[in-house]
């Protein structure tokens, strides 16, 4: 299992504009999304996020390369994992977890709940609250580099009871998938053992601690 402690940061916050966070976010120490559970599907973009908090607001930026991008979903809660998309799993405790997933143009989908069978979307009034950049550009001959930055307050864990994440102990899984694209691919940053992809195994969440 794969520990990661999340650095607090006092230089950005929920009130931080999206360039400032995102240029923040730029100069931490980079984890890398590199395990592929399931071998058959070949392909693997390259794939780095970093990750930090404020107390009351959790920051997180990924950055991708890879040779096709797939965008169709523009709609809160939509199938942005058919898209070029990147996750994040995050659960409190044992009760159930929140699954945030974006697409590279930023559309979000977050849910909750114990397992993939059993869950319900949060209101698309609670997802706004996350503020989101994403943008996009593609050298000549080269795969698209793409980066998205949320920044997630924590008033959108409806299911916890929270003040600040300081000091917690969590359990979290980091993802990336495109399940429409030419070449789809399920990439994990922690491993999973599982025959099909399925990223709802909360089993295989690395352990995750918050400063």
């Amino acid at each position: 299992m794969k520990h990661l402690t999340i650095a607090y940061t006092d230089k950005i916050g929920y009130q931080s504009t999206m360039k400032d966070i995102s240029s923040f976010m730029d100069l931490l120490e980079k984890q890398i999304i590199d395990q592929q559970p399931w071998p058959e599907y070949v392909y693997r973009p390259f794939v780095q996020f970093a990750v930090a908090h404020s107390g009351n607001c959790v920051f997180l930026q990924y950055d991708v390369k890879e040779k096709f991008v797939r965008s169709e979903n523009t709609a809160i809660n939509s199938s942005v994992w058919e898209d070029s998309c990147v996750e994040f799993f995050l659960a409190f405790n044992d009760r159930g977890y929140y699954n945030f997933e974006f697409n590279c143009i930023g559309t979000p989908l977050l849910g909750y709940g114990k397992n993939k069978q059993e869950r319900k979307l949060l209101p698309e009034e609670i997802i706004q609250k996350i503020n989101i950049q994403a943008s996009m550009h593609k050298p000549e001959n080269e795969n698209v580099h793409w980066t998205l930055t949320v920044a997630i307050p924590v008033e959108v864990f409806i299911h916890d009871e929270l003040l600040s994440v300081e000091k917690k102990s969590v359990r979290a899984n980091f993802y990336k998938c495109g399940d429409l694209l030419p070449e789809p691919h399920f990439l994990a940053w922690n491993n999973i053992q599982h025959k099909v992809p399925n990223f709802h195994l909360a089993e295989y969440f690395g352990a995750v601690y918050f400063e």
